[in-house]
This record gives C-alpha cells, sequence and structure tokens, in this order.
C-alpha cells in the first residue's frame, strides 16, 4: 500500500476508535456487564493508541526502510483486527473460543513495536 494508504487506513481506525467508544459509553453501558465493558473498552483503547500510532510512523516513513514500515503497519493492522476486533466480540457474544486470538493480536503489536526499533536503529546506522 501506499503512504497514502496508511495515513487513511491510521485515520479511519482512530475516528473508529472514537465512535466505538462513545457507543460503549452510551450505547452498551445498560445492555452490557461491568466486565464485558471493561473489555470492550481495553480493545478501543488499544485501536486507538495503534491507529495513532501507524499515523505516527507515517509522518517518519522515509526515514525507514520500505520494509520496515510495511512489516510494522501491517503487524499493527493485524493486531488491532486480531486483539480489538476480538475483545469487541468477546463482550459482545458469548463466543469465548475468541479468546486465543487476542494474545495473537497482542504478538503482532509486539512485532510492530519491536520492528520499528530495529528499523530506526538500522536508519540511524546508515
Amino acid at each position: 500500500m501506499k503512504l497514502h494508504h496508511w495515513v487513511s487506513v491510521a485515520a479511519i481506525g482512530a475516528g473508529l476508535a472514537v465512535g466505538l467508544g462513545a457507543f460503549a459509553a452510551h450505547g452498551l453501558k445498560a445492555v452490557l456487564l461491568e466486565y464485558q465493558l471493561a473489555i470492550f473498552k481495553t480493545g478501543v483503547n488499544y485501536q486507538m493508541w495503534h491507529s495513532l500510532a501507524l499515523l505516527g510512523i507515517c509522518g517518519v516513513a522515509s526515514q525507514l526502510s520500505s520494509r520496515c514500515f510495511a512489516i510494522v503497519a501491517w503487524a499493527w493492522l493485524i493486531g488491532v483486527v486480531a486483539f480489538s476486533g476480538s475483545l469487541y466480540l468477546l463482550a459482545l457474544t458469548s463466543w469465548y473460543w475468541l479468546g486465543p486470538i487476542t494474545p495473537m493480536g497482542g504478538v503482532s503489536f509486539l512485532i510492530g513495536w519491536v520492528g520499528l526499533a530495529i528499523g530506526a536503529w538500522r536508519s540511524y546506522q546508515r
């Protein structure tokens, strides 16, 4: 994907996080148990932080190799879908089989952060 596509993905992700957070605070508060609401809000928080992080690396993309940028961006996008998405579904349904997917999303987030650290270090070394 081109850089402007990633900016759009980041903006859509952050906008969805705002909308989902408002939905949780106003629409789900009376429907979900406190525990379920906390799970949903955790998904919103991780989605927002990683959407903003993706937007941030778009600003420094020229400092990273295109391969590093792609690895980090895709890892974070997969992390949002797997981690936050599984938490949203876990909170709203009784699909407990989704539980193992959440940590895979967390690992994807970590891969992105480690990739960014390595990529930044390598770009500094050049």
